[in-house]
């Protein structure tokens, strides 16, 4: 998108720079030459015809900008944010100026995640110092409470428990609703480390009620602020590379230029150029020319930039897919991906290291089985017990499988996926099952424990 914003702006500045292929150019039926002459023989037309002139370089220097013409974003208008749909219901509310002002300065301290983290008594000395006005921590309880009936449920908890509480207290009021409190307001603490047993023993209930009140709170939104997303720009992945099979079943990669059009340089500068030659004398004119001189150059260098740019992604993401092949020839079998590091794909391409990093670092591609940013097919290797080599990422899929298909009332502990592990010929410590559990986002077992 940025690329595509770029072009439009290049092509909206430079008026020799337009839309379309060389390869396109009309042919006129009396000369067997194009009507558009070359690159180079404009270069030595318009610098003949500059010879000997005592034009300035900085009148013809592409990188010569005066303040005034620098040109300013325009800004996006945003809708409402979080913060302004609480104000919004605030004033709404039947409440006293002074009660208003009081909870208007609690909206502002609620952050991003609907949580009043703040102590009262710190926003007293706040109000003091800042507004000079003077309150209690009751005071501001009072209006907290104002602003903890709004909406999302929840928003303006100063806790966890508290969060989850005030959701409950606006849900009807069921069994399994109050056992839900009776869970949060005697045995949180168990609660959060899923110590179900202590607290079914704890209260002498059967395991269905204890499931009854566990399932009510699973339901709840532990980050109330977090459901309001229109003050945050959604941003849409366009992949840079499509990546689809050929009738053969062979592989065919193509870069993703839908939004990127074909340059080249404009055919009438060339029919400037005539007439304005016709009076070199023309002070007019040879300044005419000098811009053209000017444009020339920078459309040029564009056009040259984005094929450069071209050539650079398309050589990074073939030599990746050489490297893979086996896993896009099996439709994204994870268990295909061979070791690679950036240094791999930068000795194959013949390009620095950094810049490989910067395209699989910011790149994504479209495959028949899923849309994938470039990094993703990147990963260090582990040595079997067999002696071959395979990509961690294979490793983790083989982890994060045996997660899913475990069984919840006794999930497997880090000794215990390393023994599977074993077995299946990967010698690796526990340790490293804990490193690649926590960069799957898999919780330890005690904590995936279900009823």
């Amino acid at each position: 998108m940025q690329l595509e914003e770029r072009i439009k702006e290049e092509l909206e500045e430079n008026p020799l720079l337009e839309e379309g292929s060389d390869e396109t150019n009309d042919t006129d039926e009396n000369d067997q030459q194009p009507t558009d002459p070359s690159v180079n023989n404009a270069d030595l037309s318009i610098d003949e015809y500059l010879s000997g002139d005592d034009t300035p370089l900085y009148k013809i220097s592409t990188k010569n900008f005066n303040k005034e013409e620098q040109k300013t974003e325009i800004p996006f208008s945003e809708s409402s944010s979080f913060h302004d749909q609480l104000v919004s219901q605030l004033g709404l509310r039947n409440i006293s100026e002074r009660q208003y002002m009081l909870a208007d300065y609690l909206i502002g301290n609620i952050d991003d995640d609907g949580y009043m983290r703040r102590k009262l008594h710190a926003v007293v000395d706040d109000l003091a110092f800042s507004m000079g006005v003077e309150t209690t921590e009751e005071e501001l309880e009072s209006a907290l409470k104002i602003i903890q009936e709004f909406d999302p449920p929840g928003v303006g908890a100063r806790n966890l428990k508290e969060c989850l509480m005030l959701q409950l207290n606006q849900k009807d009021q069921t069994p399994e609703i109050e056992m839900a409190k009776i869970i949060l307001t005697f045995h949180f603490v168990e609660f959060t480390k899923k110590h179900y047993d202590k607290i079914i023993s704890k209260l002498d209930i059967t395991e269905e009620e204890m499931k009854g009140g566990v399932d009510e709170i699973l339901k709840l939104n532990p980050k109330p602020g977090g459901s309001f997303q229109s003050n945050k720009i959604a941003e849409h992945i366009i992949p840079d590379f499509l990546l689809d099979f050929k009738e053969s079943g062979e592989l065919q990669l193509s870069l993703n230029s839908r939004n990127v059009p074909e340059l080249r340089v404009s055919r009438m500068y060339s029919d400037m150029l005539d007439a304005y030659s016709k009076d070199k004398k023309n002070k007019q004119n040879r300044e005419a020319v000098s811009f053209v001189k000017q444009k020339l150059d920078s459309a040029k260098w564009f056009i040259d930039a984005i094929k450069q740019r071209q050539n650079t992604l398309m050589k990074t993401m073939q030599a990746i897919i050489n490297h893979q092949s086996e896993y896009f020839l099996n439709w994204g079998d994870e268990t295909l991906l061979n070791p690679m590091i950036l240094k791999d794909i930068a000795d194959t391409t013949g390009l620095d290291i950094s810049t490989v990093s910067r395209v699989a670092s910011s790149k994504y591609i479209q495959t028949p089985f899923g849309i994938y940013p470039l990094k993703f097919f990147f990963s260090e290797g582990l040595e079997t017990i067999s002696g071959d080599e395979v990509s961690t990422r294979e490793i983790k899929k083989i982890l994060q499988d045996c997660v899913e298909l475990e069984e919840k009332r006794s999930p497997l502990n880090d000794e215990e996926l390393a023994a599977i592990l074993l077995e299946k010929g990967y010698l690796i410590a526990r340790r490293t099952i804990a490193k690649y559990r926590e960069y799957l986002n898999i919780p330890v077992a005690r904590l995936r424990k279900e009823l």
